[in-house]
């Protein structure tokens, strides 16, 4: 069997028990003058023994209690000694504090078992008050630091656990503030995209068409939609960064695109895609007299539109483009944008595929509903069609014919 190395300041204690006790040995200190054995050498026995277990307090604190247990009833047959006595006492407080949980709990209830036990059978015994003395005695050995070990060990645990919730604390916060971060970021992406990219596609597709075609008209109409398209971006731009600069908490918000601006937004894509062939068309049927919508969902609808006409500029063929606005039953908003399916016989913008991310995610964030992706029409044409659907609330509703 291997035993454990014994921890540094259970030696100390154990040489300086040890060595305290020799000197009172050598003095004849002793705490009895008439017992069963008269050897004075046979005090040092319990001693060296119940010194030998302090070295073990820390690492086998049971087996350390158990000997000195024994050791200690010892010392009564012999004149005894102080400081055997003192180290027992250590070896129970040792034994509750870094024992198991179990011999935690149960050294109290036995020592203070033992204490009444020894109380009641000296009264029975000697029948005089000598028997409460020991009694006192036997309870301040044993009794006593148990208890104080139960202290102990439960403020440490306390502590430990106040300690572990401080640390996940710490941790949750961290995460929530990564998330925090990542949505951010997140956001911040879809802005800069739904703001810019419709103005860049643009500028990108009137600038090819005036680099391939030798004609002045055309050259010149093209110049001022890049112009035109350049100073909004512009404007737009300038916006998003005085609003990231902005570090102040009392700043005014910006006021947010809402859905009253359609008009003025398919009019400049119809300027934008007349040169591809394009016309776009608003059909808005919902009714005028309803229940304004929540800020949220008129940006999301209308960046969701700014997004499908950037789209449409970019990649359908010539023919219409349609917008189309609803509302549901239960007072959601219904968005629908079709165009033809093909490629255009003009210049082309690249695309990276983010906007349909970004409309997908507003909508995911509004709880909706959200498809996109190429259909055949009544007349046998492909068309690309976008459609999402934007609750006010988190009621159950039927979703449109269209859906699904």
């Amino acid at each position: 069997m291997t035993f454990p190395r014994p921890h540094r300041d259970d030696l100390l204690i154990a040489a300086g028990g040890l060595a305290i006790g020799l000197l009172m040995w050598s003095f004849g200190l002793h705490t009895q003058t008439d017992r069963m054995i008269t050897a004075r050498w046979a005090t040092l026995i319990p001693l060296v023994v119940m010194a030998s277990m302090e070295a073990l307090r820390r690492t086998m604190p049971q087996t350390a209690l158990t000997v000195g247990t024994i050791a200690l009833v010892a010392d009564q047959f012999t004149y005894g000694s102080l400081v055997t006595a003192l180290m027992f006492t250590d070896l129970v407080y040792s034994a509750v504090v870094y024992g198991t949980s179990g011999a935690a709990r149960r050294i109290p209830y036995t020592t203070g078992l033992i204490t009444i036990g020894v109380t009641i059978g000296f009264l029975v015994w000697w029948q005089n008050a000598v028997a409460l003395v020991v009694g006192l005695i036997t309870g301040m050995v044993s009794f006593l630091p148990a208890v104080t070990g139960a202290v102990v060990r439960n403020h440490r645990q306390a502590a430990d656990a106040a300690r572990l919730r401080a640390e996940q604390t710490a941790l949750l916060a961290e995460m929530d503030r990564s998330q925090a971060v990542v949505a951010e970021r997140a956001r911040m992406a879809r802005e800069l995209h739904d703001m810019v990219a419709n103005h860049l596609s643009a500028i990108a597709i009137h600038s090819t068409a005036a680099l391939s075609l030798d004609d002045p008209a055309t050259t010149r109409q093209a110049l001022t939609v890049i112009r035109e398209n350049s100073v909004e971006g512009l404007a737009e731009m300038r916006r998003l960064i005085g609003l990231l600069r902005d570090s102040s908490g009392d700043a005014a918000p910006a006021a947010a695109p809402t859905l009253d601006g359609l008009d003025a937004l398919v009019a400049q894509a119809a300027t934008n895609g007349e040169s591809s062939g394009l016309t776009f068309v608003l059909d808005d049927s919902r009714s005028r007299d309803a229940v304004a919508l929540p800020a949220p969902v008129e940006l999301a609808a209308y960046r969701i539109v700014q997004e499908s006409l950037t789209n449409a500029l970019k990649h359908a063929a010539p023919g219409e483009v349609r917008v189309e606005l609803g509302r549901c039953r239960d007072g959601g908003l219904t968005v629908g944008v079709t165009s033809v399916l093909g490629g255009q016989p003009g210049p082309r913008a690249p695309g990276s595929g983010a906007g349909l991310v970004g409309m997908r995610e507003r909508v995911a964030l509004l709880d909706g509903q959200f498809e996109s992706g190429p259909v055949t029409a009544d007349d046998g044409r492909k068309e690309w069609r976008v459609r999402a659907v934007l609750p006010v609330g988190t009621s159950d509703r039927e979703p449109p014919a269209w859906y699904g």
